[in-house]
């Protein structure tokens, strides 16, 4: 059941629509949807699919689009070559086959202004469907053919003899709107079953939108480019002119008043979160001074870039206060996040707490546990590992440890969030956040303590979903790569290449590189699945590799290319089901040059730095999306030599696939393939499971609706900084719609 963007209607009437005596409703908002007017059981069983059981579903129903159409054309105003539309019925039809493969389909459409000829060619199904005595909307523009007015291969609509009438909003010019439809629901019988509500119910709602909030978005909203002819209306006004437009100024202004409002709705409660967890929790002040600072600085053996220092400026200055931090850091790859989170790490080792570094896999634990003991070799710095390979004995070992503060920092994977008892913990940084869910992430901060938080994304994110999916959280963004790092070259391939394609890799093998090859599955043939050796970091890759049938598996890849086209180097497997041991062995043998091409599957897709690993073949390419393409690209761009990857598609990609893979192969920066990607996939893929807990959107369109969400942000903020509860008076309804939406979703109690 749809829930309404705005609250239950009440009998007390908005501003906008106040009248003397009302009558008595026909029916009232809780009134099933088979004693609507026209309704009916059988109907009303339809209209349940679309969510529809209330009458206030019915009001809350809102279109996806409007059509605009000509009012119907007399046989007498056609014009030839002026677009037009005719409605009659089909008083006859032929289907003539003329050569073997070939034909024509004509039939005449006929009403009391005389008639039309519609000719399809070589469409012989139009005769099913085009049948005598139906009656049909064309759409096109006509021509003369000898004393008779043609179309050729116009659009048409089936419609039914009510439809016809001169009187009804299809026929009279009227903006329609489109409804989302069932099965056995036509468009025009939810057109008047939506309008009939509305002129019953709509001024029964309740406005929740004060005057001058309506008055003070109406002004910005102009400000920001929104066409927009006066203030927003009320809502009584809005939800009539939402069903039934009775001009196009009209409805601009009923779907922005709805847009603004369903985005304003949200914004609100994402600012009374972030205001609620500043006020409430509690955490170690960690200020930075200028000898902290520099004695860290010290541990880097190269400069930090401007971008580094910029968004270090900020961490500190956060980690300094009283209650926790709460920052996205995004960066596009290769762009030195982790260089940031090592740094906000140590700060918090040097105030004398804990910091703990979550990865996705336990490879990239691996490496980040590396990294730090290169940097921290000579101090006093006590780094531990916590991952799903240790023995029993070695995990018992490390959780006394951590309990008693013998470890300062703690790096590891999602075991991590599973009955740690930390001694001070002071910092929580989770390094690719959007491969865990929020309660990992709220696990890691229970126990009684609430450190300060800091997620890191290599994934850059659209500028709309930062402010929705992550509209409670600061955001950090590092654009500027660090010197002397190797450009990556980019080729979308076809199979003729193939061959070449080799040559060129084994040239660079001989010059000293190493090579990636990457394939979209393990292939269930070749390496039996160990359920005893998987851990939560393999599910994704898994349930995509179970799903996807058919492909070149990496297991396949690997056999041919160590057998024949590559038989003369050093190659070697890595995928996701492998033991623990086996794939940390492979990944360090790699990193040390022992191996010359790596076959994988994506579990080389986060953060593994291998600088001499310069050339990258990517096979199944259409399996992919856009981010995880760049992921992969990235890890060709780790040191000082250019970088060559060649992506290959299986021949089963759809148009969109060819799309995607002519944006990627042309665009190397992550934060404009982000937004190609927002557009071409849409919210829903995007943003995957659901992380964030809000609820979807039934109107407001994140892509299309940039820049009211962003007016919506800076009010709902303003208003929030003034009046965090949202006490005022004339703020009861907007305050309690805002819970009734978002309190349960948000879990506003536990910072996650």
């Amino acid at each position: 059941m749809a829930e309404p963007i705005d609250p239950t209607p009440q009998s007390v009437a908005s501003p906008d629509s106040v009248p003397v005596e009302p009558p008595a409703p026909e029916f009232e908002p809780s009134t099933p949807v088979q004693y609507l007017p026209g309704v009916g059981a059988a109907r009303a069983e339809r209209l349940r699919r679309l969510g529809l059981r209330r009458a206030q579903d019915v009001l809350f129903f809102f279109p996806r689009e409007h059509q605009f159409p000509p009012p119907p054309t007399r046989v007498d105003d056609l014009r030839e070559g002026c677009p037009a539309t005719f409605i009659g019925k089909i008083t006859d039809a032929e289907l003539v086959s003329r050569t073997p493969g070939k034909s024509l389909f004509a039939a005449i459409v006929e009403n009391d202004s005389g008639a039309v000829r519609i000719v399809f060619f070589n469409q012989p199904f139009r005769a099913e469907q085009l049948i005598f005595d139906r009656i049909v909307r064309l759409s096109g523009s006509p021509k003369l053919a000898g004393l008779r007015w043609e179309f050729t291969h116009p659009k048409y609509e089936l419609i039914e003899a009510d439809e016809a009438d001169a009187e009804s909003p299809e026929n009279k010019g009227e903006i329609l709107p489109v409804y989302p439809l069932t099965e056995c629901v036509k468009e025009y019988e939810l057109r008047r079953l939506t309008r009939r509500v509305a002129s019953v119910l709509a001024g029964g709602v309740k406005e929740v939108m004060p005057p001058s909030i309506r008055a003070d978005a109406s002004v910005r909203l102009r400000e920001a480019g929104i066409e927009l002819v006066g203030d927003l209306p009320g809502i009584s006004t809005t939800l009539r002119d939402i069903h039934g437009p009775p001009s196009a100024e009209a409805l601009t202004a009923a779907r922005t008043r709805l847009i603004f409002q369903e985005l304003f709705v949200m914004q609100l409660a994402l600012a009374m979160r972030r205001t609620s967890l500043t006020g409430r929790l509690q955490a170690p002040a960690m200020p930075c001074t200028a000898k902290i600072r520099q004695r860290i600085l010290r541990r880097f053996p190269f400069e930090l870039t401007a971008d580094q220092n910029r968004v270090i400026d900020e961490i500190t200055r956060e980690m300094g206060r009283q209650f926790p931090m709460n920052r996205l850091l995004q960066g596009d790859v290769g762009s030195g996040k982790t260089v940031v989170a090592i740094f906000a790490m140590m700060l918090a080792v040097a105030s004398g707490h804990q910091a703990t570094l979550m990865a996705p896999t336990e490879v990239l634990a691996r490496q980040h546990y590396q990294t730090l003991s290169k940097i921290l070799a000579d101090s006093r710095v006590r780094i531990g590992l916590l991952c799903g390979s240790l023995t029993a004995a070695q995990r018992r070992e490390t959780l006394e440890q951590i309990a008693s503060g013998e470890l300062d920092l703690i790096i590891g994977t999602q075991a991590l969030v599973y009955d740690i008892d930390f001694h001070s913990l002071g910092l929580c940084v989770i390094d690719e956040q959007h491969k865990f869910g929020v309660r990992q992430r709220v696990r890691l901060r229970e126990g009684g303590v609430d450190p300060h938080y800091l997620v890191m994304s290599a994934t850059p994110i659209p500028r709309s979903v930062a402010m929705t999916q992550f509209g409670d959280v600061d955001l950090s963004t590092l654009r500027e790569k660090p010197a002397g790092r190797g450009e990556v070259h980019t080729y979308l391939a076809v199979d003729s290449w193939r061959d070449r394609w080799w040559d060129f890799v084994r040239q660079r093998i001989a010059e000293g590189r190493q090579a990636y090859v990457v394939a979209p599955r393990v292939g269930n043939e070749s390496v039996p699945r160990d359920p005893s050796t998987e851990s939560p970091d393999d599910l994704d890759e898994l349930t995509l590799l179970d799903e996807v049938e058919d492909v070149t598996s990496v297991s396949r890849t690997f056999e041919n290319l160590r057998d024949n086209v590559l038989k003369e180097h050093r190659v070697e497997l890595l995928h996701g089901r492998m033991k623990p041991e086996a794939k940390q062995d492979v990944m360090q043998r790699f990193a040390d040059g022992e191996i010359d091409v790596l076959v994988s599957t994506t579990v080389i897709e986060v953060g593994v730095d291998v600088a001499n690993a310069t050339v990258m073949t990517i096979l199944g390419g259409n399996r992919f999306g856009l981010a995880q393409l760049h992921q992969l690209r990235g890890r060709i761009s780790r040191g000082v030599h250019a970088g060559y990857l060649c992506v290959f598609t299986d021949g089963e990609g759809s148009p969109e696939d060819s799309e995607r893979l002519k944006v990627f192969e042309q665009t190397s920066d992550g934060f404009e393939l982000a937004e190609a990607d927002f557009r071409l996939r849409g919210p829903g893929d995007m943003l995957g499971r659901k992380q964030s807990g809000l609820a979807p959107l039934r109107i407001a369109d994140l892509n299309r609706d940039i820049e009211i969400l962003q007016v919506a942000r800076t009010m709902a903020q303003e208003l929030i900084d003034e009046d965090p509860g949202m006490q005022a008076e004339e703020l009861a309804g907007l305050r309690d719609q805002v819970l009734r939406r978002y309190g349960d979703r948000l879990d506003l109690g536990d910072g996650a």
